[in-house]
């Protein structure tokens, strides 16, 4: 693919204890709230962004942005990645690599 993945400022964590954790974040680490819904918040950490999300738990995903999608998306599935979450709605797609790291992609 010629077009480059370019990292975001963005981390994504998942918890099944979404309250407990943002009060975490908020609280012990005293990080500033700069996004919030009901199932997402985030958090300045400085040189990067951390968004914990309400849900079933994964490890930390970092974020890229790409240029095209659909052919990130082609390139990465033809380089052994595989599928670990889509959701064309908000549209991303967490891609598991073939070393195990799990990363979401979006349009930029």
């Amino acid at each position: 693919m010629s077009d480059p993945f370019r990292a975001s400022r963005d981390v994504i964590i998942r918890t099944e204890q979404f309250a407990q954790a943002v009060r975490f974040y908020e609280s012990v680490l005293g990080l500033a709230i700069v996004h919030r819904t009901d199932t997402l918040v985030g958090f300045d950490a400085g040189a990067f962004r951390l968004y914990v999300e309400s849900g079933p738990r994964h490890g930390a995903v970092f974020d890229f942005r790409v240029p095209e999608m659909k052919a990130a998306k082609r390139a990465l599935l033809s380089a052994g990645c595989d599928i670990a979450e889509e959701d064309p709605s908000v549209p991303r797609c967490y891609i598991r690599d073939p070393y195990g790291l799990v990363f979401n992609i979006e349009q930029s």
